[in-house]
């Protein structure tokens, strides 16, 4: 017997129930109005408005280069999709590290301008006093640990996180911190499953997993890497559902076909 149930509009109240009676949470990033809509319809629970658009939607190498206008703009074409789906928008590296108060500036931003329905930030004890001044404004706040992309320089690699017993215990101590702080939920990204599986039964509040095993709250994949439309990254957890690149391209290559021998359009396809 499946424990979901329909609802109008899922609500960070929403998912802590789901967690309550064992029902796991789906989560999509997106980054655009069309794309948006479709996972929307498709019954997402969260759509994540990642700042993974500064590697699959701007080309860059990380996703330190992406702004705060950037994500706002992102945002604000996402939610004007959405009917049904929590949507959680990242705050860009430089929008509240270091100053608690840049950090609600941030955050009011993408909240008034994209009319986003929250924000995530990425890292523990280090950000608390942001993620505690946000959180006094009544802004939902999901947080993110173990691997947080925007410390990339910092750690110099994408490698699995925590699997040191100190990193491991920090981490659990962190994820404590940010529940009692007050955030919805959490991101784990690429932490062994043991570890993963130990926090979602410590915190009343999801877990969501990227990487980090079945035995979380919940699961978040970019959707680009999902859908098999970009090709070069791929990471042990990703299941890719579709092999879009090459669709895509096929149809793109019998355009160009059917237009250079004039058969598009044909008598049918024009006034």
């Amino acid at each position: 017997m499946s424990t979901h149930i329909e609802v109008k509009r899922v609500t960070t109240h929403i998912l802590q129930e789901m967690k309550a009676r064992g029902e796991k949470i789906s989560m999509l990033t997106a980054y655009d109005y069309t794309m948006g809509r479709i996972v929307d319809q498709a019954g997402m629970d969260v759509i994540l408005v990642g700042d993974s658009a500064s590697n699959v939607m701007a080309g860059h190498e990380t996703t330190v280069p992406i702004t705060l206008d950037q994500m706002i703009y992102h945002a604000a074409s996402v939610i004007r999709a959405i009917k049904r789906a929590l949507v959680v928008v990242d705050l860009p590296f430089g929008a509240y590290q270091g100053d608690s108060k840049e950090a609600l500036r941030s955050a009011i931003r993408i909240m008034k301008e994209a009319e986003a329905h929250s924000v995530k930030l990425e890292g523990g004890r280090e950000i608390i006093e942001s993620v505690n001044r946000i959180l006094s404004a009544g802004i939902p706040v999901m947080g993110h640990l173990g691997l947080t992309p925007q410390s990339i320089y910092k750690f110099g690699t994408y490698t699995v996180r925590a699997k040191e017993e100190a990193e491991a215990k920090r981490l659990i101590e962190d994820a404590k911190m940010l529940e009692e702080a007050g955030v919805f939920a959490i991101v784990l990204e690429k932490v062994p499953a043991a570890l993963a599986t130990e926090v979602a039964k410590e915190l009343t509040i999801p877990v969501i997993g990227i990487g980090a095993g079945g035995g979380v709250d919940g699961q978040v994949l970019v959707m680009h890497d999902m859908l098999g439309i970009t090709q070069e990254f791929s990471p042990r957890f990703l299941r890719r559902y579709h092999n879009l690149y090459q669709e895509m391209l096929g149809a793109f290559e019998n355009y160009i076909a059917d237009v250079k021998s004039s058969d598009f359009p044909n008598e049918k396809e024009q006034y």
